[in-house]
């Protein structure tokens, strides 16, 4: 009996070593950090690591991570400077950095963000109210989001929480100012239109008043080289003419005056005359009954006595 009694008390001491044990040992990850509580009072963060111990059944362990946390806020209304509203989606990368600061303070992750949402917001206002509408839409967001993470991280640290980043995912007009905001870059897209054609039409006449001033200009130019051409070609054809004039004076006024029967009379013309002036050298032809070409006579006789010339 007093062999089975003592085996019952080892192995009662045995698990009571081991329940020992396992409330005094535990593990740290590393990706988190924990900290250590007694009797509801902090005592130290650990954030290292590896196997740690504390006083069983009067210390706990309270894990928080190590790694980034986003928190992603719903989208808030902003007014910029110019007083337009603007509904602003956004979300915030952060760390636990003081556990212990964290645990006083928040205690918890919903206590977190919810001191998250009441920092960034009021940071976001703050920042994007010193610009226009067009300069957070169309700016760069860069210089913005770095403004509203500093404040935003200095007022987060009483909190043991550090805010590494803030990113605006969206930036848009509430519903009932997106028409009227259509409305007016509509009409500011037609006014510069409208810009854009009265200084094209002025272009126009521009370029249209150059082209017909150039267009006179090339016009009398060569006018008056057509007429310097034409003035020298005249000038030469009657150089040329008095030249033949003078080798055979009769015979150049004999051609031109056969020239000139040539466009008078039309074809198969009956002419009743006498043969002096101008019609002086249809005097000595001889003509043939029909047809055929008349020859002078060597006589000097006129072809017919009753003074009437004939041609065809």
């Amino acid at each position: 009996m007093k062999q089975n009694h003592l085996v019952k008390g080892l192995v009662v001491l045995v698990l009571a070593v081991l329940v020992l044990i396992s409330q005094a040992v535990f593990t740290v990850h590393q990706v988190e950090q924990v900290l250590i509580v007694q009797l509801g009072k902090p005592i130290r963060p650990i954030t290292e690591p590896g196997l740690h111990f504390k006083i069983p059944f009067m210390q706990e362990v309270f894990s928080f991570e190590r790694r980034l946390l986003i928190f992603d806020q719903d989208p808030q209304e902003v007014l910029s400077s110019d007083k337009k509203n603007l509904k602003v989606d956004n979300y915030a990368l952060w760390r636990i950095i003081d556990p212990l600061k964290y645990f006083q303070t928040v205690r918890n992750e919903d206590g977190a963000t919810s001191r998250l949402s009441d920092i960034i917001y009021s940071n976001l206002r703050e920042v994007l109210g010193q610009y226009t509408m067009m300069e957070i839409v169309a700016g760069s967001r860069a210089d913005l989001v770095t403004r509203i993470r500093d404040q935003a991280s200095l007022q987060a640290a009483q909190y043991g929480i550090e805010i590494v980043d803030v990113r605006i995912q969206r930036t848009d007009l509430p519903p009932e100012n997106s028409k009227a905001v259509f409305r007016r870059m509509q009409t500011e897209r037609e006014r510069q239109a409208k810009t854009y054609r009265a200084q094209g039409e002025e272009e126009a006449v521009k370029i249209r008043s150059q082209a017909a001033r150039e267009r006179e200009v090339l016009l009398a130019t060569a006018y008056k080289e057509a007429q310097e051409l034409r003035g020298q070609g005249d000038a030469d054809a009657t150089r040329i003419y008095a030249e033949a004039y003078r080798q055979d004076p009769e015979f150049f006024e004999f051609k031109r005056m056969l020239d000139t029967y040539e466009k008078v009379f039309a074809k198969e013309t009956t002419i009743i005359l006498e043969p002096t002036g101008f019609f002086r050298y249809l005097q000595d032809v001889d003509f043939p009954e029909k047809g055929g070409a008349g020859t002078p006579r060597s006589d000097g006789a006129t072809p017919r006595q009753d003074g009437i010339s004939h041609s065809e």
